[in-house]
């Protein structure tokens, strides 16, 4: 049997492990428990190649032939638990745990056994004792040599295969050792036989041999004595050899002992002489940025801050106290007093500079804001200390000649001065933020009384030379001779102005001299009444504007041309005014904005709008756009909020102007809303978010409001529209007041940015004026309503034609529908009166056929024979109808006006009409009264000739 596991021990490792590079090391013939029996084997290998895998393959042999096939294999790191069943008794039964428990029977307790020593062994060399063994005998598990424990597996070939022994006395022969058994077996012819006798043979003979060995080492004994001898000698040389050695390692200790000293020593001066550098390095650093020149101090303590040279010195003396005061320490060094001492001067310096430079700027505001405010007298104050001081005429010239230039103040000189201490002002903000704050608020409180005196007089101003100019130009229609009346015209407008009185309308009203000199007279006489301030000026004028506003803000006064040329000119004059009040607001605002971010260092790069300048520190004059996006949320609201509080009565003043603008006229809305739409799209280029662009968006509003306001007003007012009973209506007020509206409007808007507001307008007023036209026709009494919708939509097709306005393209074709469809209306309506009878007779044929009598039997009718045709006719002879036609000339120019010049259109439209109806005639006579020889007592050329004549005679 064993001889038979040897030759199967061999045939595996030939045919199945030697292919894969793998060494057999134990095998067991085992069948599963507790199943049929089928016998396999379970074979423990290694691999040749490093590192070493030790696996447990499963080897079945096939059914079909002898020859062994691989089933299955585990790695031995996979092994949990070897369970042999029992320690004392034998029982081939054993079980291995892997990821499941695998139940095996061996064929022998002792092939068992081996397998488990064989599995042990592997486990002790190359997975350190991993795997657990249980229910095993304790002389199976002895332990390995210690030279082979200290291996690790896998480090040498010698250790892998040198104890291929200890784990199985099997060994495999090479190709010699074949070749030399098989030529001794050949040599025994019995030797595979019987294998006994062999075996007893090769037993003496290798008896034989080892009594050979022996006496061969028996024989050398002499040579060994000798080899005993020289190794004593060779030894007393390593003991002589090793005394020496002791001496110098002596001395080299000694050596190594100095080089030990000299080396520490050699480390503490490297270390003392790195901590020196150290200390430089650190003592260098504090006093290149911890130090401040003495010039320095003495300007921060000292420095002349109206100066340039000081101003310039105080400058890079704080920048070098910041530096000083931000550097960064090292830990350690805020503990030195020389630290600390510094700091504390750094302190007192900051605090000492920044009060200094707090009271200059305080005393610099006071200064500048007494210098700018020494020779300025309000328009109250001026007009009471003149009217009281000159004779009348001296007084109206002067103030004439005061109000002459509407302009603001320039305030570069001011901000030139100021920005010089721009520097100054960021480096209070980063280091003393609550004087930086002081600052601004004091800066604010004094610009804000300034601005608020500038403007009102400003403003003041502007409202004195809108009114005065508007009764200026309305004057001329007065009756009485201005030279004669008004020694003055000045004056006299001033004087009219402050009574209520309206020059326009002096010439209209008989007795409208004789107040006018009552009141200039008790004016002369009284002084108090002229030392009113301006505000007041400003309520009589509102007051004294509400009863002018029907005559000269409405589309039914537009009809007057000479006064529209009149309200034309005032108009553009108003204009003229309102624009010079925003572009010296426009300017003032960007001024003032960009100064505050400059001086007050509220953006990262100070910019200006385009095409403005402010002077700089340097006398400069840069240009460049605003980059609004630089500046921060917070920078931001608080530059809104300085320009806000600054300016607080700009929009005010503004829109108490705009109000005084709509009462003298409503239609200065027009121009308003143009001149502030443009104004607020030039502010939102420059910057969107900037005061101006705000405070302009918030006026515009209030504009647009009055402007639909005003809308409204002549939509009203053309509802309100009543005619007179006795006269004939005409070409109605509100139409010829639209289209003189549409031309101002097209005037003022054009190349404007707001069209569609007005095109919103011309929608509302067309179709009011539509609507309006077709009332008044329906209620005219006098004039036909054919008429009056003939003219009227007649005028506005020729004004829509005229002016081109894109949006009313369909109104214009509307009215030119409507005129066509009334003109035509109104000729058919006139031309049944010359010759009635005769159409009631057509008519009559007319209904009888179409009641399905025949044609050419008509004439067989009682009522519609010949003899009545016949009798009809003759009832229109030539004189007749031509008298017939001159009274149609002469009712039809009763009904026509003279301003539209329509009656020749309508005469020849008559005409065509007239020849039309004879041609009818003549067609029904020729079906209806064939043969008869009947025809008209005139012809078509008679009937030419009538017209003609009657029209030449007229």
């Amino acid at each position: 049997m064993r001889i038979s596991m040897t030759a199967i021990k061999h045939a595996l490792q030939r045919d199945i492990f030697t292919p894969n590079d793998e060494r057999l090391l134990s095998i067991v013939n085992v069948c599963k428990a507790g199943k049929k029996k089928k016998n396999c084997f379970l074979c423990a290998t290694v691999t040749t190649e490093r590192p070493v895998q030790v696996k447990v393959v499963k080897v079945k042999k096939s059914d079909k032939g002898d020859f062994y096939k691989r089933q299955m294999a585990w790695e031995l790191r996979d092994l949990m638990e070897v369970d042999a069943k029992d320690a004392n008794k034998e029982n081939p039964e054993f079980d291995l745990h892997f990821e499941k428990v695998y139940r095996w029977v061996a064929s022998s307790t002792a092939e068992k056994n081996s397998f488990i020593s064989c599995i042990w062994k592997l486990n002790q060399r190359y997975l350190r004792k991993k795997v657990e063994f249980v229910n095993v005998s304790p002389q199976l598990l002895e332990e390995l040599p210690k030279a082979e424990e200290s291996v690790p597996s896998g480090e040498s070939q010698s250790v892998a295969g040198g104890d291929e022994d200890a784990l199985d006395d099997y060994q495999e022969l090479n190709a010699r050792e074949e070749q030399d058994i098989e030529g001794m077996m050949e040599v025994c012819e019995y030797a595979i036989s019987n294998a006994e006798a062999f075996a007893e043979k090769l037993s003496r003979e290798l008896q034989v041999l080892d009594g050979a060995n022996i006496q061969s080492i028996m024989a050398s004994e002499k040579q060994v004595n000798i080899l005993m001898q020289l190794l004593d000698q060779a030894l007393a040389e390593v003991d002589t050899i090793e005394g020496k050695l002791l001496s110098y390692e002596e001395m080299l200790q000694s050596v190594k002992d100095q080089m030990d000293q000299i080396s520490h020593s050699n480390r503490l001066i490297q270390i003392s002489n790195t901590n020196n550098g150290k200390l430089l390095d650190e003592i260098q650093f504090l006093v290149n940025y911890m130090d401040l020149s003495k010039g320095h101090i003495k300007a921060l303590q000292e420095g002349d801050l109206s100066s340039p040279k000081g101003i310039e010195a105080c400058i890079n003396a704080s920048e070098a106290l910041s530096q000083c005061m931000n550097v960064e320490l090292k830990p350690g060094h805020d503990k030195l007093m020389a630290v600390k001492q510094q700091q504390h001067l750094f302190s007192e310096l900051r605090d000492t500079f920044a009060r200094r430079l707090t009271n200059h700027l305080n005393n610099v505001f006071v200064h500048q804001f007494n210098h700018f405010s020494h020779f300025k007298m309000t328009i109250p104050q001026f007009y009471r200390s003149s009217c009281l001081s000159l004779p009348g005429h001296d007084q109206s010239s002067t103030l004439a000649q005061h109000t002459a230039d509407l302009t603001l103040p320039k305030h570069s000189p001011l901000h030139r001065d100021l920005l010089r201490y721009a520097k100054l002002m960021e480096w209070l903000k980063n280091t003393q933020r609550e004087k930086y704050e002081g600052l601004s608020r004091t800066y604010v409180d004094y610009m804000t009384r300034l601005y608020e005196r500038e403007i009102k007089d400003f403003f003041e101003v502007a409202k004195i030379k809108m009114a005065g100019t508007s009764k200026d130009g309305k004057g001329k229609f007065g009756k009485t001779s201005k030279k004669s009346r008004f020694p003055n015209l000045s004056l006299s407008l001033m004087l009219a102005f402050l009574t209520g009185l309206q020059p326009r309308f002096l010439g209209k009203r008989a007795h409208s001299n004789r107040k006018l000199r009552v009141k200039e007279k008790g004016l002369h006489g009284s002084s108090g009444k002229l030392t009113g301030s301006t505000s007041s000026l400003n309520k009589l004028a509102v007051s004294s504007s509400n009863s002018r506003r029907s005559q000269s803000s409405s589309l039914l006064d537009m009809g007057n041309m000479s006064a529209s040329d009149l309200d034309v000119a005032d108009r553009t004059r108003f204009d003229k005014i309102f624009e010079q009040v925003l572009s010296e607001l426009e300017p003032l605002c960007l001024a003032e904005q960009d100064f505050i971010s400059k001086f007050f260092k509220l953006q990262q790069n100070a910019t200006l709008a385009q095409g403005e300048h402010v002077d700089d520190a340097d006398g400069t004059t840069p240009s460049r756009p605003v980059s609004e996006h630089r500046l921060s949320i917070s920078e931001k609201d608080m530059v809104r909020m300085m320009m806000n509080k600054i300016f607080q009565s700009i929009e005010t003043e503004l829109n108490t102007l705009i109000a005084l603008g709509d009462k003298i006229d409503s239609f200065n809305s027009l121009y308003m809303l143009v001149k502030m739409s443009h104004h607020v799209w030039t502010a939102e280029n420059v910057d969107p978010a900037s005061y101006l662009s705000t405070t302009l968006g918030n006026v515009l509003v209030t504009v647009k409001r009055n402007f639909d306001k005003c809308i409204s007003c002549q939509i009203r007012q053309m509802e309100e529209v009543k005619i007179s009973k006795k006269s004939k209506v005409g070409i109605l007020a509100f139409v010829t007041g639209f289209e003189e509206f549409a031309k101002l409007a097209e005037a003022i808007f054009r190349n404007a940015e707001r069209r569609g507001d007005l095109d919103k307008a011309y929608i509302k007023l067309i179709r009011a004026v539509f609507n309006n036209v077709e009332k008044v026709a329906n209620e005219s009494q006098k004039t036909p309503r054919d008429v009056v919708m003939m003219e009227n939509f007649h005028h506005i097709f020729s004004t829509l034609s005229s002016l081109k306005i894109s949006c009313l393209e369909a109104e214009r074709k509307e009215a030119k529908q409507k005129y066509t469809d009334h003109l035509q209306s109104y000729v058919i309506y006139s031309l049944g009166q010359p010759l009635e009878k005769l159409n009631h007779f057509f008519e009559g044929v007319e209904a009888r056929v179409a009641q399905g009598v025949r044609e050419e039997e008509v004439s067989y009718q009682l009522a519609f024979n010949k003899q009545e045709l016949r009798k009809v006719i003759k009832e229109y002879p030539g004189k007749e109808v031509k008298k017939g036609l001159d009274n149609l000339y002469k009712k039809v120019d009763k009904h026509l006006c003279e301003e539209e010049n329509l009656l020749q259109v309508v005469w020849h439209s008559m005409q065509d009409e007239f020849i039309r109806q004879y041609k009818h005639f003549e067609g029904l006579i020729n079906r209806c009264y064939p043969g008869s020889g009947i025809t008209m007592e005139f012809t078509i050329k008679d009937m030419l000739e009538y017209f003609s004549s009657i029209a030449q005679s007229h």
